[in-house]
């Protein structure tokens, strides 16, 4: 990373230098193709040019930081606090009309359910997954396994009882039922994938080694009635109002500026649960 920064412009915003330790700290906010560093360090000028642009803004208006609190016993930083309070002094949200919320609900109503239920079963190759050696070599036998088990389907319980390095093994590689955020990300975005009866077409990754996984049953879960969900309607249009006009914002502000070291036209503010920016 230093001797890809070292090639690259210095970010200036309004004749402010912004340090190149802080754009090297959130670079690593910004994953990047291996190899290619300079790409992280590109995204984080340009999210440090948007809150150096903010800061700028909220100290002109005479800001003082009056920061919230975010947890328990948890506060935004001074920054974090100059940004929000100069936000909400500047944007004007308007809420959704009830008849807007209703009409977006009717626009599909099979998108808000209570949650999937999945009930799984899995043969794992375990290893050290941040161990290239380890993870390759568990791979391969991963995929040996895996085509086994695509060569006759009625054998994945007796390959997970012989073959599973997971203690499930005993069941035929039942693990029971799973909910979304009970597993790893990795495996619940395979399961989002299958179907009753499916199994991964390849194994999946997890830190605890390669998954080959079926699907034993699923429950999508109910359409919930409009009343269930008309406020979680509201806030997510809330919410994405204020990305919309806080965007557009930023870009103002980086129209009137005098910017080197980033791109103004591929500013994008990323709004975080907290209803920070940046």
């Amino acid at each position: 990373m230093a001797m890809a920064a070292s090639l690259l412009p210095p970010l200036v915003v309004n004749g402010e230098t912004v340090p190149r330790a802080a754009i090297a700290a959130e670079a690593q906010n910004h994953p990047a193709p291996k190899g290619k560093p300079g790409f992280a360090w590109r995204k984080a000028a340009n999210a440090l040019a948007v809150r150096t642009l903010l800061l700028q803004e909220a100290s002109r208006r005479g800001l003082v930081p009056e920061p919230a609190e975010v947890g328990a016993n948890r506060f935004e930083t001074d920054e974090e606090a100059l940004i929000r309070q100069l936000l909400e002094t500047v944007l004007e949200l308007d809420a959704p009309t009830a008849q807007a919320v209703r009409t977006e609900w009717e626009r599909d109503p099979s998108r808000f359910r209570t949650p999937p239920l999945w009930e799984v079963s899995h043969i794992l190759v375990a290893c050290d997954s941040r161990d290239e050696t380890s993870r390759a070599k568990a791979q391969t036998r991963a995929l040996e396994l895996a085509s086994r088990v695509r060569d006759n389907l009625q054998d994945f319980s007796r390959i997970a009882a012989a073959d599973s390095d997971c203690n499930s093994r005993a069941t035929g590689g039942k693990l029971g039922q799973f909910g979304p955020g009970e597993t790893s990300s990795e495996f619940e975005a395979a399961l989002r994938q299958l179907s009753e009866g499916d199994v991964t077409a390849e194994p999946v990754l997890t830190r605890h080694g390669w998954h080959i996984i079926r699907m034993d049953a699923v429950d999508e879960g109910a359409v919930l009635p409009f009343a269930a969900v008309r406020q979680k309607i509201s806030d997510a249009m809330e919410k994405a109002d204020w990305i919309r006009k806080a965007r557009s914002y930023v870009q103002e502000l980086a129209r009137s500026a005098e910017i080197s070291g980033a791109d103004p036209s591929v500013f994008q503010l990323q709004a975080e649960e907290s209803g920070n920016p940046v």
